[in-house]
């Protein structure tokens, strides 16, 4: 198999486009896709003829506008390459007018209350800073989503408004440092996607792991993760060919997937790419959780990409790698070999700091999806405080600065392995933190509190547009300033002063953590429903407004999205709950209980009195009644929720009655399948799930 053969072959990328476009369209489009340059609407009409002649020689006979509503998934609908001539005869046809606007229902998509069901029209646009692609016999053409009336219905819109928004003011100090060829600033990202392959056949069985995307129930295990022996370990040979496979299709839709192992937990893998510009890392990250969806199928296999599927052992999230680059190369987050001199990167360093301290309850807010609730906190899952992890070397450095002396500067050391054959090795000047929300590790910050089954977009709009607020104010000082290394040393004394109290190297699973964090006025949002609230702070919806990222009507539009999201998946979860209790673990238990009551009667008629068996007799009828007793419980709570019309009330009353009561049910749940016969117990079970593939 040759790689360079295959990367990319599905894609109308940089060589297509050079292949079969005129050299002025092709350059046109390029200072578009490259420079961000506002596209030629002159161009349309010879793109749209290349890109369907392209796509019909790759199979395509469809094409579609592919869009990211505002519910963690894509959408698209497929019209075919065809038109009726004049004499009713069948001809291809893409009309620019097909490449560059489409018209999906706007009402049928979660919008807010921006739509209404008879205010139906909304629009897609195309996006050609990302590359449209054929799969499966269609071509997919990535493109932004809005109302009628212009509001963003979508997570690429605003995260392509954040971009605009980035640039020119890193540009400013760029300029103001005395960096002068750059002609572009953006964000980019890798994106590392963590997920669990389970049999498809045990999957089919478990209605919870259908509907839900996690097991409602389920006892722990006699083996879990605790020997260690699966991360990065020897990795099945079923799913290895699956891995193949989906690594041949991810290469072919132009996707870097470069690294991939077993993760902690049994059954959990990871995937991770090579950095790219922050929207075509979001389409593509899209993408590959499709691909992976379709592709386990294929191997029999079912792709669980919810945060937390298995109660009690690690949960899956997606490490958002962040930094910050030109068009000719500059990485702003690069410390390069003295970082303690490196201007450009203390500024920038110092501009990620204030912002995630001041919009910590944004970047929690980024996170919060029902899913992540059960996974934050533990198994190398950061805790629900956003916080910063410099390392000491770099700490040393900023507060070395800021108080007006030298930074202490170690040379970097070489760790002896005490064997002649092996080589030195090079030892960083600072340790890793896996339990930090917000690490730096390198040129760049790792974001760990995304949930596997996240858009990365939103996160990622908020990081640029609350960097972009502090560059903003960063290059004022800087262009007025006559003492460049003067006015960087107070930008650094003012960042550790102000907002020092954002950095954190210890561990955050302590517990003394949540004090310390309190004391320091860092918000603790333990749960999505807490954090949802942010969404309409009014510094939040400013700082959106101010740079044209979100408008206050969009923001509280989201504000309510995530609220009926929330609402709506934790019911979902109680009624599956609910339907799985009354219809194949009451039955279960109340058989198993007769099988006992059977052989407790028998032996008592044959005069033999077993005390063992009568205590197991009356500890099972026990938990049935507690599992009755639970069951009418969480039902009345179902039945008693707040109107959906009190938004707001009904997700309060789910968080403080629904979920505590689903707990409860779950514990008695797990108990009985404990205790009940195994050729009794209805559903897969933990053991056959983690160990089955």
């Amino acid at each position: 198999m040759d790689i360079c053969e295959i990367f990319g072959c599905k894609v109308f990328n940089d060589q297509v486009m050079r292949e079969r476009l005129p050299e002025t369209v092709y350059q046109s489009l390029k200072d578009t896709t490259r420079l961000g340059k506002s596209l030629d609407p002159e161009i349309a009409d010879v793109v749209a003829a290349a890109m369907k002649e392209w796509a019909i020689a790759m199979g395509a006979t469809h094409y579609t506008h592919w869009f990211q509503p505002l519910n963690n998934i894509t959408a698209g609908k497929l019209d075919a390459f065809i038109a009726q001539d004049e004499n009713g005869q069948i001809v291809t046809e893409f009309s620019s007018s097909a490449l560059v606007q489409g018209e999906p229902d706007a009402s049928s998509f979660p919008s807010g209350g921006l739509r209404a069901t008879f205010e139906a029209r909304g629009y897609t646009a195309w996006d050609p800073t990302s590359p449209a692609f054929v799969r499966e016999g269609t071509l997919y053409i990535p493109t932004a989503f809005c109302s009628y009336t212009g509001e963003a219905l979508d997570a690429k819109t605003p995260l392509l408004r954040s971009m605009r928004a980035l640039s020119p003011q890193a540009l400013r100090v760029l300029r103001a440092l005395g960096h002068r060829g750059s002609r572009l600033v953006t964000s980019t990202v890798g994106a590392e996607q963590e997920y669990f392959l389970v049999d498809r056949e045990l999957y089919e069985q478990r209605l919870d792991l259908k509907l839900c995307g996690r097991t409602l129930l389920g006892a722990a295990p006699p083996k879990g993760q605790e020997l260690d022996d699966h991360y990065c370990g020897r990795i099945r040979l079923r799913v290895r060919a699956f891995m193949k496979d989906l690594d041949e299709q991810l290469w072919a839709l132009g996707i870097t997937a470069k690294t991939k192992h077993n993760e902690v937990a049994p059954a959990q893998h990871e995937l991770a790419p090579i950095y790219e510009t922050v929207n075509i890392a979001c389409d593509h990250n899209l993408l590959t959780m499709e691909v992976l969806r379709e592709t386990a199928k294929r191997h029999g296999l079912a792709c669980l990409l919810h945060e937390k599927p298995f109660a009690g052992i690690n949960g899956s999230g997606k490490h958002n790698n962040f930094s910050i680059s030109t068009d000719d190369g500059i990485n702003l987050l690069s410390p390069g070999a003295h970082p303690e001199e490196n201007k450009l990167f203390l500024v920038t360093l110092c501009a990620l700091i204030e912002s995630v301290d001041t919009y910590a309850d944004l970047v929690r807010l980024s996170a919060a999806v029902p899913g992540n609730d059960h996974r934050l906190g533990g198994n190398e899952a950061p805790p629900a405080i956003i916080s910063i992890f410099l390392g000491e070397s770099i700490t040393r450095i900023l507060t070395s600065i800021a108080a007006g002396i030298s930074p202490e500067i170690r040379a970097m050391r070489e760790i002896d392995t005490g064997v002649e054959t092996l080589p030195h090795l090079e030892k960083d000047d600072s340790d890793r933190n896996r339990t930090s929300p917000f690490a730096l590790t390198g040129n760049k910050f790792e974001f760990r509190m995304l949930g596997s089954s996240q858009n990365i977009a939103f996160c990622n709009a908020i990081l640029n547009t609350a960097v972009a607020d502090v560059f903003t104010r960063f290059a004022g000082r800087l262009e007025a300033s006559d003492d460049l290394e003067r006015e960087v040393a107070h930008i650094i004394a003012d960042t550790i002063k102000n907002h020092g109290r954002v950095l954190y190297n210890g561990n955050n699973y302590d517990p003394k953590w949540v004090d310390i964090a309190k004391k320091r006025g860092l918000p603790v949002l333990n749960s999505a429903r807490q954090a949802i609230e942010a969404m309409t702070e009014e510094k939040n919806t400013t700082l959106f407004h101010r740079h044209g990222v979100l408008t206050q009507a969009e923001c509280h539009a989201r504000h309510e999205i995530l609220l009926e999201h929330y609402c709506k998946v934790v019911f979902i979860e109680a009624e599956t709950m609910l339907q799985m209790v009354r219809r194949q673990i009451m039955p279960a238990a109340v058989g198993y209980l007769g099988d006992v009551a059977g052989s407790v009667g028998a032996l008592r008629a044959a005069g033999v009195e077993n005390a063992a068996l009568q205590k197991q007799l009356a500890g099972l009828s026990q938990m049935v009644e507690e599992l009755s007793g639970h069951c009418d419980a969480l039902e009345a709570i179902c039945r008693d929720t707040p109107s959906a019309q009190e938004l707001s009330a009904q997700a309060d009353y789910i968080e403080s009655r629904t979920e505590p009561q689903m707990r409860a049910l779950r514990g008695v749940c797990d108990r009985l399948e404990e205790t009940v016969s195994s050729s009794r117990w209805p559903i897969p079970t933990y053991t056959d799930l983690l160990y089955r593939v």
